[in-house]
This record gives structure tokens, C-alpha cells and sequence, in this order.
């Protein structure tokens, strides 16, 4: 299973983009969100892949960051709603504004979304609400915990976010944080990640 790709971008276009990884090219299928940031031809790009498998295909999904890619995975997961919707829903709405509307049962808005009618809002809303709450509140406490590791040096503001860039929940990153800080004063950025994922590794 394909969970990641990175290459040089050889094509894109609203619709996808063509990743050169070591000579072989891979077509990735892409919400307009992530195409607005993408690099330029001939540069490198990182995208975090969902792999769709059906019968008389196999195809990738890519997203720029790790929260789009969940989101996707929660979408698809509503009945009626395959990966090409998903992608599209997630091409007419920022997924900030989404999770928002999911969570505070905001069907006019969900109606909004090109492709989305009536009853497909009110499963989304009946499906997702509960888990994407329990996302906004988790998203919700990021700003506050940065806050927090600003106070320190900017080495463990970088050791924060590239924790919660991997995939670690804000809470965790900021203890494995806190942990690794006062014992390690003046440790590089590399050491003291090193350490910080140590600790996460141990639970």
C-alpha cells in the first residue's frame, strides 16, 4: 500500500499531478487545495497517498498535508461517497470550513459544496459530526500549545511542529517536548527530535 510519495513534479493540472520518484512516474489525483500549493515543474514535492484499489484500477490520492489526508479518509467513509467525491468535496471547501460545518450541522453550507445535495449533507452531518468535532477541539488546542512552545527557544518550536507535522497529536508532541527541553539545553534541532521521538516511541 502506497502511503507516501516524493519525486520531482514532471505534470500538473487541477486534476492530478505526475510525481517522478526514481525514473517512474506516478499520476496522483489531487483537491484543489493542495494544487494551489504545489511547487513547480522540475521541483520536488512530498504528498501524503491514500491508495484506492478497485477491481480494474488502482489509484492515488494525494495531499499536501497529513490533517487533509484524515479528513479524506473520514469522508469516504460516509456511504455514498467514493474518492473521486471526496476529492471534489474537498476542491470546494477549505477543510478548516468543512470540518466547521460537519460539526455545528451546517447544511446550507454543505449544500453549497458543488456536488453535494440535501441528503448527502444530512449523512455527512449524521456520520461525521461526532468525529469531527473531536477534531476541531484537537485542531483547536494547536494554536495554544505553539503559544506555549514559543516561549522557549526556537529549536523546540521546530522540534513541536515537525512532531505534529508527522502525525502526533499536539498534546503528545507538547510533553515529548517539554521532556526532551530541560534536559538537553542547547541541543540541536536533529538531537533533540531524535529524543522527542524516542520518548513518543515508548508511549
Amino acid at each position: 500500500m502506497i502511503a507516501h510519495v516524493k519525486g520531482k513534479i514532471i505534470h500538473k493540472s487541477p486534476e492530478s499531478v505526475i510525481v517522478d520518484v526514481a525514473g517512474v512516474g506516478y499520476e496522483v489525483y489531487i483537491p484543489l487545495s493542495t494544487y494551489y500549493k504545489l511547487p513547480e515543474l522540475e521541483e520536488y514535492v512530498s504528498l501524503n497517498i491514500y491508495t484506492h484499489i478497485r477491481e480494474d484500477a488502482l489509484q492515488l490520492y494525494g495531499f499536501l498535508t497529513h490533517r487533509e489526508k484524515s479528513i479524506f479518509q473520514l469522508l469516504i467513509a460516509v456511504s455514498g461517497i467514493g474518492p473521486k467525491l471526496a476529492r471534489n468535496i474537498l476542491s470546494g471547501i477549505p477543510a478548516d470550513d468543512l470540518v466547521s460545518a460537519v460539526s455545528s450541522g451546517d447544511i446550507a453550507r454543505l449544500k453549497a459544496i458543488p456536488g453535494i445535495g440535501g441528503k448527502t449533507a444530512e449523512r455527512l452531518i449524521l456520520e461525521l459530526k461526532d468525529k469531527m468535532s473531536a477534531m476541531v477541539r484537537e485542531y483547536a488546542t494547536v494554536a495554544g500549545r505553539q503559544e506555549i512552545a514559543d516561549k522557549g527557544d526556537g529549536v523546540a518550536r521546530d522540534v513541536f511542529s515537525a512532531l505534529v507535522n508527522l502525525g502526533y497529536k499536539a498534546s503528545l508532541a507538547e510533553k515529548a517536548v517539554e521532556r526532551v527541553k530541560g534536559a538537553n539545553t542547547g541541543a540541536t534541532f536533529e538531537a533533540l527530535l531524535k529524543e522527542a521521538l524516542k520518548i513518543l516511541a515508548k508511549g
